[in-house]
C-alpha cells in the first residue's frame, strides 16, 4: 500500500509543522536519499579526496612537531604537510558552495514535485531537471548569501560584547536568517521568482510569523542535530576506539597507511552527513514555507470552497 500523501499546503500551527515534518520525513527519506546519492556522487568523491588531504595535512604536522609518536626522521616535511592542508581547505571551500547549491535545490524540488503529484508519483529525474531549470537563478542566490553572511558575522561579534541579552539576541538572529534564507529559496522554485522578489517574499512570510520561524527552525534543527549525533555515536567510537590503541602502542601515524584510510573515513562520513543535514534543514523550511504562504493567501482553502460551490451546482 502506498503512502498516503501528506497535504502541505495548510495553514499549520508550531505543534503540527513539527509533526507534519517528522511524517514527511518518515515517509520520503529513502526516496530522497536514493535522490541524494544520485546526484551527489561526483561530490561525494570530491569530500573524499578532500578529507584525505586534509587527515594527511594535520595527522604529518603532528606526529612530526610534537614527536608523540617518536618520529625523528632527521628531516621535515612540513611544507609538504601545509600544502596538503592549504590544498584540501581550497577544495573543500569550492565543493562546500557547489554542495550547497546543489541540495537546497534537490531537497527543495523534492518537495515541491512531492506538493505537485500529492506524492510520491514522480521520479529522481523529474527532481533533477526542475533543479537544473533552476541552475542560475541558484547560483545567483548563493553569491548573494556571502554579503548577507558578513553582515550576520559583524552583528555576531556585536553581540558578543553584550553579556547574556547578546547571546539570546545572536541566537534569535542566527534562526531568523536561517528561516529567511530557506523559505526565500523555496519560493524562487516553487512560485518561479526572481532572487531578489524571492528574497522579499521570503522576508515578509518570516517576519510576519516571527516567533513561529524561529521556533520551527530551533526546535527542528536542535531535532535534527540529536539524530546527527545519534548516527555520529557508533562510528565515533570505532574511531576513538582506534585512536586509543594508537597512543597506547605509540604508533607512528604519520606513516602509518591504516591509521590514514581510517581518518580518512571517518572525517568523510562527518562531511557526507553535514551535507544530509543540510538537505534536511530545507525541507523543515520548505513545510514552513506552505504553511505560511496559505496563511498568508488562502490559496488552497479558496480553491476547495470554489470546488465546492462548483459541485453543489
Amino acid at each position: 500500500m502506498k503512502d498516503k500523501y501528506i497535504e502541505l499546503r495548510i495553514n499549520r500551527d508550531f505543534g503540527d509543522i513539527l509533526t507534519t515534518y517528522f511524517d514527511y520525513l518518515k515517509q520520503n527519506i529513502k526516496k530522497f536519499t536514493n535522490v541524494f546519492l544520485s546526484y551527489n556522487g561526483i561530490f561525494l568523491v570530491g569530500l573524499l579526496i578532500t578529507s584525505y588531504l586534509l587527515v594527511s595535512g594535520f595527522v604529518g604536522m603532528i606526529s612530526e612537531s610534537s614527536g608523540w609518536y617518536g618520529v625523528d626522521t632527521g628531516q621535515s616535511n612540513e611544507e609538504t604537510y601545509w600544502i596538503y592542508i592549504i590544498a584540501g581547505g581550497i577544495l573543500f571551500f569550492v565543493i562546500f558552495l557547489m554542495v550547497a547549491g546543489l541540495n537546497f535545490s534537490l531537497s527543495s524540488s523534492y518537495l515541491i514535485k512531492y506538493e505537485k503529484h500529492k506524492g510520491q508519483n514522480f521520479t529522481k529525474l523529474d527532481v533533477w531537471n526542475l533543479t537544473k531549470v533552476n541552475f542560475g537563478n541558484t547560483v545567483v542566490f548563493i553569491l548573494l548569501l556571502v554579503p548577507i553572511y558578513l553582515l550576520f558575522m559583524i552583528a555576531s561579534v556585536i553581540f558578543a560584547f553584550i553579556p547574556l541579552l547578546g547571546m539570546f539576541a545572536q541566537y534569535i538572529l542566527q534562526f531568523l536568517l536561517t528561516a529567511w534564507i530557506g523559505v526565500s529559496f523555496f519560493s524562487m522554485l516553487s512560485e518561479k521568482k526572481g532572487v531578489t522578489d524571492a528574497f522579499g517574499e521570503g522576508w515578509n512570510l518570516v517576519t510576519k510569523n516571527f516567533w513561529k520561524s524561529i521556533g520551527v527552525n530551533f526546535i527542528l534543527g536542535l531535532l535534527n542535530g540529536l539524530l546527527f549525533f545519534i548516527i555520529l555515536i557508533i562510528p565515533g567510537i570505532l574511531v576513538g576506539i582506534y585512536t586509543f590503541h594508537v597512543v597506547e602502542n605509540n604508533i607512528d601515524v604519520g606513516a602509518s597507511i591504516v591509521s590514514t584510510i581510517v581518518y580518512t573515513i571517518g572525517l568523510c562520513l562527518l562531511l557526507i552527513l553535514m551535507v544530509y543535514a543540510q538537505c534536511l534543514s530545507q525541507f523543515i523550511n520548505g513545510i514552513l514555507f506552505y504553511a505560511l504562504h496559505e496563511k498568508t493567501y488562502n490559496i488552497n482553502t479558496r480553491s476547495k470552497i470554489e470546488q465546492i460551490g462548483q459541485n453543489d451546482q
